[in-house]
């Protein structure tokens, strides 16, 4: 599939197909929250970035509030 084609439901479907594939008879566990988790962060950096690191402007994009932001940026490392 073309990337540039794709929409992100696709693209996420897609991209967990790849993921259980590279088990390679592993067994997965927390899917879920590990993709939620990944997710999450990629969002925060590139709107951070798209801001320049503006965490008000960032928090208005996201339609978070600043404190969620501030839990988030913490839980992530970030």
């Amino acid at each position: 599939m073309n990337v540039g084609k794709m929409n992100l439901q696709d693209f996420t479907r897609n991209t967990v197909k790849q993921y259980l594939q590279n088990l390679k008879g592993h067994q997965a566990k927390n899917l879920y929250d590990f993709i939620i988790d990944e997710i999450e962060k990629g969002i925060i950096l590139e709107v951070l970035e798209f801001t320049k690191g503006n965490r008000t402007k960032t928090s208005d994009i996201l339609g978070i509030t600043r404190t969620t932001l501030r839990n988030k940026i913490r839980k992530h490392n970030i």
